[in-house]
Order: structure tokens, then sequence, then C-alpha cells
């Protein structure tokens, strides 16, 4: 199986390529700039690998919680190439490609979400997979409650804007990759868990996406 991921809900730009288990990967900090960087960047991972985009089978896209901006251009990015192609795609949750990222077993992963709030999710490791201990939401970091169990690593910026939030230990430099993007998604893909272009849509998880004026009176 071949297939593209790319990974656009923060700072970074990342784009990786899954080649029958290898993956090729290229990354860097964007900025604002996603919607300029993400194609050029996938043209130069395809020539550097020699492969033609007409023979994916597949696309796959960090869905998000985090930037609207950067979740509709991943998602975009994702459909395009689906629906030109006909080929299935997959949304992969961005907390989770934190927690994939991370390489611990017990992972709160949290994104700032702006606006005195962070998203967050909690996962385990379990023979090999992930499990949610407890869904993707918004909230105020005051409001945080921890996961049940002990052991929980706090993953992701949410952290290094907020602190430790209850956690005992944090690596607040964890953001996703496309590279966690497609590990999540090959056997997911590989299941036949692939959706038609138009289906592919982003996990806001917040659908507010600015304060009003009277709003920011109070503030």
């Amino acid at each position: 199986m071949r297939f593209v991921a790319f990974e656009t809900s923060t700072d970074w730009c990342s784009v990786a390529l899954w080649l029958d288990g290898e993956i090729l990967s290229v990354e860097e900090r964007a900025g604002h700039r996603h919607s300029e960087r993400v194609l050029p960047m996938l043209d130069r991972l395809a020539a550097q690998a020699g492969v033609r985009l007409a023979s994916l089978d597949a696309v796959a896209f960090g869905a998000g919680p985090g930037s609207f901006t950067g979740l509709r251009i991943a998602c975009g990015v994702a459909q395009g190439i689906a629906c030109a192609r006909g080929i299935p795609a997959i949304g992969v949750s961005t907390l989770e490609a934190i927690a994939e990222e991370s390489a611990e077993a017990r992972v709160l992963a949290s994104v700032d979400a702006r606006m005195g709030e962070v998203y967050c999710a909690a996962y385990e490791r379990r023979q090999g997979r992930w499990h949610e201990a407890m869904p993707a939401l918004c909230i105020a970091p005051a409001d945080l409650p921890m996961p049940p169990g002990g052991g929980w690593i706090g993953c992701g910026n949410g952290f290094a804007a907020y602190g430790p939030m209850g956690c005992a230990r944090v690596v607040p430099d964890i953001h996703p990759t496309a590279t966690a993007v497609a590990r999540l998604a090959a056997p997911r893909l590989a299941a036949g868990k692939g959706v038609d272009a138009a289906l592919a849509v982003p996990a806001y998880v917040r659908d507010k996406v600015a304060f009003t004026e009277a709003e920011r009176s109070l503030r």
C-alpha cells in the first residue's frame, strides 16, 4: 500500500509518504504559510522517492483539533487528491498523533486552543495500539479533569501555554506530524476504514473561533 499523509494543524507543516511500510517525510515550521508550502513539499518528497502521485492508494490527514485554517488546508488537499484519483481518504486525530509521537505509554495530549482553552484527550497504549481513555474536549485549563489511573505524561503545546495542568511530567515540545498520522492511518486503511473524499472532514471540537466585542470587553 502506498499513501500520502498531511499534517498542518499547528505551526508545523509536514508531509509523509507511506511506501509499503517504509516512511519518507519532510517537515518545516511554516507559521501561516501552510497553503503555500504543503504541495511543493509533497512534490519534493515524491520526486525524492521516485513516486508518481497517480500510483497512490489512499490519502491521510491530521483531522484535528487544532488551527481551524490548518485543518481545512490538510483536509482540502487530501480531498482534492483523493477525489481526482478516486481513492479513499482518512482523517486521524491530531491529539492521537501527539501520543504516537511521544513514545510514552500513557499520554494526556494537549493543544493550545487559544481563547483561554486547550484541546485535550488521553490515550493509553496497550498491545501496540492506542486506546482512548478520555475523549477529545475543549476546556479551560483549570477545569481539565485528569484521566483515571496514574502515570499520565502531558504532551503538546497546551502545556507550554498553561503549565502542567495536573501532570507530574510534561513534554510540551511534542507536536503532531505527518509521520505519526501515517503510522496511525496505515492499519486503518488496510482494514478498509478509508472513506470517500466528500466524507473526509475536519474534527474541530470547538465551533467558536473568536470572541465577540462584548466578550473581549469582559476579559
